[in-house]
């Protein structure tokens, strides 16, 4: 149970994933204007990374493995992925339409995000069971979520000031986020994971 802890612990804050490994920076940037989308984003980031997590172990471990075919890892990986952010898009669609115009081509996105293959393939790397992948590949998106929720905030209450000409945009938002990483890197040291 401690290291389903720590697990969870250091991928939402030591090795977060758009912080500090620097992966997913897309929607993060073009999700995160408003605290509402960035919300309904992280829950698909979520959903689509723990089972993503799930299902490419299962792959993984059931057919590359004994069929000795691991050097086909990531295109079946990747196809899994876009298979899974599909199907969360059809049930976006069908629960919310309106949640779904306002993700935008975002959701789509979620298909390239290298932070969802990225999970996928960490979990691999670091010999996660079953239930570490499962709780890493949450843990991971519970980080995505955390980040981009604090950039929305952040840019929600920016949008309220006098920001200068130049600075309004893209270019603000990177500065937030380098100070965004800047404070995720004092967590370094915390977990030995």
């Amino acid at each position: 149970m401690e290291k389903l802890i720590v697990i969870v612990l250091s991928v939402v804050l030591v090795n977060n994933f758009i912080l500090v490994r620097f992966l997913g920076l897309c929607p993060f940037l073009g999700v995160s204007r408003e605290i509402k989308s960035s919300l309904s984003m992280g829950v698909a980031v979520i959903f689509v990374m723990t089972l993503a997590s799930l299902c490419t172990w299962l792959i993984q471990y059931y057919l590359l493995v004994p069929y000795k075919v691991e050097f086909l890892q990531t295109i079946v990986f990747i196809l899994v992925i876009a298979a899974l952010v599909q199907f969360v898009e059809m049930v976006i669609q069908k629960v919310s339409p309106v949640l779904q115009k306002a993700l935008g081509i975002y959701l789509p996105l979620i298909t390239t995000n290298c932070a969802v293959l990225g999970v996928c393939i960490l979990n691999i790397r670091e010999d996660y069971n079953l239930l570490e992948t499962i709780i890493h590949g949450a843990g991971a998106g519970l980080g995505f979520t955390l980040a981009i929720l604090l950039m929305a905030g952040i840019r929600e209450r920016m949008s309220l000031g006098k920001v200068p000409q130049s600075m309004q945009g893209f270019p603000l938002s990177f500065i937030i986020a380098c100070l965004m990483a800047l404070s995720f890197f004092g967590f370094q040291g915390f977990f030995s994971h």
